[in-house]
């Protein structure tokens, strides 16, 4: 339909898709180089969610070091870091017990002294106003649904802002949106965005690079009574309720205003296809140590999203043609460390550095290869070679082993200035292809949520404030919509059903338990992708829906 369309189109010097850490990060440095040169850069930022922010979703502790380089004076600046960590712990659940493992035996780089728990959310809505105040436009509610190409195939711009498309066609309230154009175009949409899917499959960004990998991190906000109210403490588990060969692990951060944010992430390379994150997570708050956490506590919000675990080995080729990868989309994350955030912001950075100085060269629309030699050199690299083989170890060996080995490879890499003994180990295989045979593994019984500390679904989706146009075709997209029932349901036990945190996937049966059927409940999606990500037949395409559509996170 696109190509029979006329839309009008918006001129700037660079587009940014994504209001995350990233994107405004490299908007801000864009501002920042034109006001020190005297002159003046055009930037837009597109992002899909209502406001800014309301798409973000992490832990988050966070390392100050890229809002530092970015905005040196963010205290006086009033940045939402509201809450320096005052303590680690990080325990090892059993079934009856627990164990607490020493601080001290591990890397330096995993203590959180001098980071600090937050809001993301938050912290980007805070980022979006320093823009603003430099002139940066930012526009929430505008999804950039497809990428514009130019004449020689460089990547030209996105369309954006397209409503009132109905499941018979556009409706009558249909806008077909405009073609935001720039001389270079950022993607910055996070994990597993539509467009960057799209992008790296086009110039063949990933060719050269491991299989990606991905987890999915489930998220709840509690506030708690003062009693069991720590400002600063930090906790992490492993192991229960996971077994040995399903990596994952969790964490509790207090903070704010008696807050709790707490998760659990569970590595999408999971073999049994009836395993189901969102029921770990439930299950794993009835544990004890978790427990005392929440007592007499409430829970005021739920979300979740998938997570980039591959690292060093997965990260695809960051330029192409017109634009660059930042952040989530390329992939920055320090599984570890379980933080990304500030690689994320120094991405966006680099970027605008590199996009700066082609555009006072008078360059547009080629490759930016500076941005990825800035990025060979700098931190982030180099945090992220230090902890290379501490995924690859977990999928090999797995929790227990991994996790010992691996830490043995992050100390000494670390002190060896990169070197490990291991080399470098490979990711072999993706998260899809690591689902098992139904046949081959036990269905897993879940307790029942009680209500108090555990919960279902649906009444989980209603706190992550989702919302969707009705009216709108579902932006989850079946390739073949006869595998679901023709050849997941059989081989794998259809566990889009299970993997999905939100509900939107079901088999329904007749009367007589027979007829099985596929229903999507596009309407439930909180846009963490997991479905585009871990479905073993790779048969669903995660896509946007019309702009403003999906969770409105709080404090998130």
């Amino acid at each position: 339909m696109s190509e029979d369309v006329e839309r009008e189109a918006m001129e700037y010097d660079v587009v940014i898709v994504g209001a995350g850490p990233s994107g405004l990060a490299a908007a801000i440095r864009l501002k920042q180089l034109a006001a020190e040169a005297g002159t003046d850069v055009s930037v837009a930022v597109l992002e899909k969610g209502s406001e800014v922010g309301a798409h973000i979703l992490s832990g988050a502790v966070i390392d100050p070091k890229g809002i530092s380089e970015l905005l040196p004076n963010w205290k006086e600046l009033g940045a939402p870091l509201e809450t320096p960590v005052t303590k680690d712990q990080f325990i090892l659940l059993g079934p009856q017990g627990s164990l607490d493992l020493p601080m001290w035996a591990m890397p330096p780089f995993m203590n959180n002294h001098g980071n600090y728990i937050a809001s993301l959310g938050n912290v980007c809505r805070w980022l979006a106003q320093q823009a603003e105040g430099l002139g940066v436009e930012v526009y929430p509610g505008m999804a950039a649904s497809e990428p514009v190409f130019g004449p020689n195939g460089e990547l030209r711009g996105v369309v954006a802002g397209v409503f009132g498309v109905t499941k018979d066609g556009p409706g009558p309230d249909y806008q077909p949106g405009v073609e935001v154009l720039g001389k270079y175009v950022f993607i910055g949409e996070g994990v597993r965005g539509s467009l960057a899917k799209v992008l790296k499959a086009k110039y063949g960004l990933c060719k050269d690079a491991d299989p990606e990998k991905y987890g999915i991190g489930i998220k709840e906000l509690w506030q708690v009574p003062d009693e069991v109210f720590k400002p600063g403490l930090a906790v992490h588990t492993t192991g229960w309720p996971l077994d040995n060969r399903t990596g994952g692990g969790s964490f509790m951060y207090h903070f704010g205003d008696n807050y709790i944010a707490l998760g659990y992430v569970v590595h999408l390379n999971y073999k049994n296809p009836w395993l189901s994150p969102f029921d770990e997570f439930q299950r794993w708050k009835h544990h004890p140590e978790v427990a005392k956490h929440l007592a007499g506590g409430k829970r005021i919000a739920y979300g979740a999203r998938a997570i980039s675990e591959g690292g060093l080995q997965s990260i695809p080729k960051l330029y192409f043609p017109g634009g660059v990868l930042l952040g989530d989309s390329a992939g920055f994350v320090n599984v570890p460390r379980i933080k990304g955030s500030h690689n994320a912001m120094k991405s966006g950075m680099m970027a605008a550095e590199a996009a700066f100085a082609a555009l006072q060269a008078g360059r547009s629309g080629d490759e930016l290869a500076e941005y990825k030699q800035a990025f060979d050199s700098s931190w982030v690299k180099k945090e992220l070679n230090i902890v290379r083989n501490a995924k690859p170890m977990l999928s090999k060996f797995g929790t227990a082993m991994g996790g010992a080995v691996g830490m043995f490879d992050m100390w000494t890499t670390h002190l060896l200035g990169g070197f490990s003994f291991f080399g470098t180990l490979r990711h072999d295989k993706g998260d899809p292809e690591s689902t098992g045979l139904a046949k081959d593994y036990q269905p897993i019984v879940y307790p029942k949520p009680d209500g108090v500390l555990s919960f279902d679904k649906l009444s989980s989706v209603f706190l992550s404030n989702t919302n969707h146009d009705e009216s709108q075709p579902a932006h989850l997209k079946l390739r073949d919509p006869s595998v679901p029932i023709d050849v997941n349901l059989p081989k794998f036990g259809e566990p889009a059903r299970l993997y999905c945190p939100a509900g939107v996937y079901e088999v329904l049966y007749d009367e007589a338990g027979q007829n099985p059927k596929f229903q999507i409940n596009f309407q439930n999606c909180v846009h963490c992708k997991t479905c585009d990500i871990k479905d073993p037949s790779q048969n669903i395409d995660w896509t946007t829906p019309q702009g403003g559509d999906g969770p409105n996170y709080p404090n998130m």
